[in-house]
């Protein structure tokens, strides 16, 4: 099928470049022009795993184009929606104007064969909205939430899960229903649960999806707390309350707490919206959700500086990580950079490192030091905190760190180090949650 994507951001580029290795025609809408040309040369302007080599392979077959000019998208037969959704300034509701916006610039290179698919996260009620914007063409509109996790989207993109098709009642919704399932035909035939629901369920999946995942976290942060207010241990706690099947482990494991550009958003977005519908007391908790996880934050700088004899004040920091999780260069909402820009205020000298994010997180915090280098940024620490749980920081080895660093003492913001490998080698070894 001929397809075209409208906004090449994270989630538009990732889905044209796989809808392109499915065998697909794909032209790929964006506004900036820098955007477009980076992804015309197969280098993304953001990190993800397996998406350079994506493009490159689909471009060379000829089935992917990028172009800012939207009416390259009139012979698409199917129009995917794929721009951002960031949270309105000093509110907590979601923008949709970019949504809006690329729906408008479609509307004129409409017929009533072509379907809209929209695959943004948008408050519920979106679509409906929408589908009286384009009713004159003739085209439908549907909406196909997205389930991508930073760090395996191409993964989450052609093996996803589940498939969620939110329609309209009638010929119009089937007519839909089948463009969709030609699309994701080479999806469908791996047995992938698909389900076909009404626009407002389709919207509420995954804002819904990611205020559990979030409830989930906050959760076993908040029994961290209690478990430094008791000398447990939250790892422990975590695996013993895990092994409940109705539980699980997934997801319970205590730390610096969530970041990014979907989770926060979305539960705050999610509050907003539900407000708007009178139904703001059903999803209250997410208040205290959203709280738990920035307390987190202060909490890792406080037991930083307790590590540290009370103060920051001349002393050298070096933090691991600056994207929000690891195998990505997002910096948005960054945990690790919330630390670290805390710790700065406190009169520490602070030195940020990580694999990919050091560009990003310099545009976004300037005045912190960063340093691509490992060694050269432990060198002369006087402590360590390990914010982002990238694999290579998994794998320090103790006793050569040691020789590195002026002070040995390593603040594990995600338990995900062994105490006792890292105490054996001379260190003091704190965590969030544990004793």
């Amino acid at each position: 099928m001929r397809i075209s994507v409208i906004g090449c951001g994270y989630l538009g580029a990732v889905h044209a470049a796989a809808m392109a290795s499915l065998g697909h025609e794909v032209i790929g809408v964006d506004i900036d022009e820098a955007k477009v040309e980076a992804l015309t040369s197969g280098h993304p302007p953001f990190f993800e795993p397996g998406l350079s080599e994506l493009l490159v392979k689909a471009q060379e077959k000829g089935r992917l184009e990028f172009t800012t000019d939207v009416s390259r998208a009139a012979e698409a037969q199917v129009h995917f929606v794929c721009v951002g959704t960031p949270q309105k300034p000093g509110e907590f509701a979601a923008d949709v104007t970019y949504v809006d916006a690329a729906v408008d610039s479609l509307r004129e290179h409409l017929t009533s064969t072509s379907v809209v698919v929209g695959k943004s996260t948008v408050p519920v009620g979106t679509a409906e909205r929408l589908a009286g914007v384009i009713a004159p063409s003739g085209a439908t509109i549907m909406w196909n939430p997205e389930f991508l996790r930073e760090g395996h989207a191409v993964e989450d993109t052609l093996h996803p899960n589940r498939l969620v098709y939110g329609v309209a009642s009638g010929q119009a919704g089937q007519r839909a229903v089948e463009a969709l399932d030609e699309v994701y035909a080479t999806i469908l035939s791996e047995d992938t649960p698909r389900m076909i629901t009404d626009f407002a369920t389709a919207e509420l999946v995954k804002t819904a999806a990611n205020s559990f995942l979030a409830t989930k976290i906050s959760f076993i942060n908040a029994m961290a707390e209690l478990c430094e207010a008791s000398g447990a241990d939250v790892t422990q706690l975590a695996d013993a309350i895990g092994m409940d099947e109705r539980i699980g482990r997934k997801f319970l494991n205590a730390g610096l707490g969530f970041g990014g550009g979907c989770l926060p958003k979305d539960i705050r977005a999610f509050m907003a919206r539900a407000g708007e519908l009178g139904a703001d007391q059903a999803v209250a908790f997410l208040k205290e959700i959203d709280s738990i996880n920035m307390r987190r934050r202060v909490r890792m700088v406080d037991i930083a500086r307790d590590a540290l004899d009370g103060s920051f004040i001349g002393k050298r920091i070096t933090v691991l990580g600056a994207a929000f999780k690891p195998d990505s260069d997002d910096v948005r909402d960054s945990p690790a950079l919330a630390v670290a820009r805390l710790i700065a205020t406190q009169g520490g000298v602070v030195t940020v490192t990580d694999p990919q994010a050091i560009g990003n997180a310099q545009k976004s915090f300037p005045e912190l030091r960063y340093e691509a280098d490992t060694g050269r940024a432990l060198s002369g620490a006087d402590a360590v905190l390990l914010l982002t749980e990238w694999r290579e920081y998994r794998d320090l080895d103790p006793a050569a760190t040691a020789e590195l660093v002026t002070g040995k003492v390593l603040v594990d913001g995600r338990n995900v180090l062994t105490p006792e490998l890292w105490r054996e080698a001379g260190w003091t070894y704190r965590a969030l949650g544990r004793p």
